[in-house]
């Protein structure tokens, strides 16, 4: 084979011909409301703290880190509260890797994972790489999820492992611990709540953590990219039995987690209430946006995240170029006719109204 050749000339696996990246559109625009990231760094404080923790393990980089995260498992179970144990905490790069890890353990050849759409544009990929069928239904026509509508699914598809979103990306809607309650009840399949937008939730405490002590199926996802403006930390995690974590110690890749992150990780959960100090903050733009944009003429989904679907745009990707070129990059995603927009600070948002009243769509 010449040095020089294209993709297509390559020996790729079938079913990733034709495929891209996930591209969630990075630009540098003055405001920026595509990623649902936390707008609001850490302290100068806490990014000391950081920085020291880090120079603390540069003393030994030439070693592996801790392959099994221990200390940072402790302190994300102290987070968690609910009784949790490091034995019930597993923790990866980012959501991504968690999920890779539950659909390489529980899915592959051969096994099917379920879930309700629209939903997170990820969750196709997790299970084409894990050679893992991937299977959806419907949700409701206000985005959500109930148990009739779940079991049905379930019942038709029997799948190896559900994976339901809650608060949802990109719509926002939550799914009632009831309804997790009647599906743990009825499927022996690994049900993963993922709550990566929790924090944000008007009532967080409402959270599937509390059903772990009854259902050993269950595995409640989180991360430390949105209210813990942590993106660029990579850590996500997740609450389970221990049968599960074991499950996914076999899967990972050795030392999968590097010193550095697991140092700035666990500075960040010593800190909590400060690295949360800003998610009421976010709260309140979100909740302004479902009243405020309403008056302006456009629909909106209603939100427990940090970020808000509005539309109806008959052409919204020409929507979503006429607010970048006014400087504001939203996300072109979602049901058909929405944009999604993240929570940001002040500013941002006001930027984002102005920009919105300036632009010519078709209605």
């Amino acid at each position: 084979m010449r040095p020089e050749v294209s993709l297509a000339e390559l020996p790729l696996r079938p079913e990733l011909v034709g495929e891209e990246p996930y591209g969630a559109p990075q630009l540098d625009v003055p405001v920026c409301l595509n990623v649902n990231e936390n707008p609001y760094p850490p302290t100068p404080a806490i990014r000391r703290d950081m920085a020291d923790a880090i120079m603390e393990v540069t003393t030994r980089v030439n070693r592996y880190p801790d392959r099994e995260a221990t200390n940072l498992r402790w302190a994300l179970a102290r987070y968690l509260g609910h009784g949790l144990t490091i034995d019930q905490i597993w923790a990866a790069n980012g959501s991504n890797e968690v999920m890779s890890h539950l659909l390489g353990a529980f899915g592959g050849p051969g096994r099917r994972v379920l879930t309700f759409t629209p939903t997170y544009s990820m969750y196709p990929e997790y299970a084409r790489n894990t050679h893992t069928e991937f299977v959806t239904v419907p949700r409701r026509p206000d985005f959500t999820v109930d148990a009739s509508l779940a079991l049905e699914a379930i019942d038709q598809h029997r799948p190896d492992v559900v994976l339901i979103t809650t608060p949802n990306n990109p719509t926002g809607t939550t799914t009632s611990l009831e309804t997790f309650v009647e599906i743990l009840e009825r499927t022996d399949a690994i049900v993963v709540a993922d709550e990566a937008y929790q924090e944000f939730a008007a009532h967080p405490e409402n959270t599937a953590l509390t059903l772990l002590p009854s259902y050993g199926n269950l595995v409640v996802s989180r991360t430390m990219s949105k209210a813990f403006a942590l993106a660029g930390g990579r850590i996500g995690y997740f609450a389970a039995t221990p049968a599960i974590v074991d499950a996914c110690r076999i899967v990972r890749l050795p030392y999968h987690l590097s010193a550095q992150t697991q140092a700035m990780a666990e500075v960040a959960l010593t800190h909590a209430d400060d690295m949360l100090a800003k998610v009421d903050l976010l709260r309140e733009a979100r909740d302004e946006m479902l009243v405020r944009l309403p008056t302006m003429g456009f629909e909106v989904i209603p939100s427990d995240a940090n970020f808000v679907l509005v539309g109806r745009f008959a052409d919204r990707h020409d929507a979503w170029q006429q607010l970048l070129c006014r400087g504001v990059l939203v996300r072109e995603t979602g049901p058909a006719g929405f944009l999604r927009v993240s929570a940001g600070t002040p500013a941002e948002m006001e930027a984002f109204y102005t920009a919105l009243a300036e632009i010519e769509v078709a209605r």
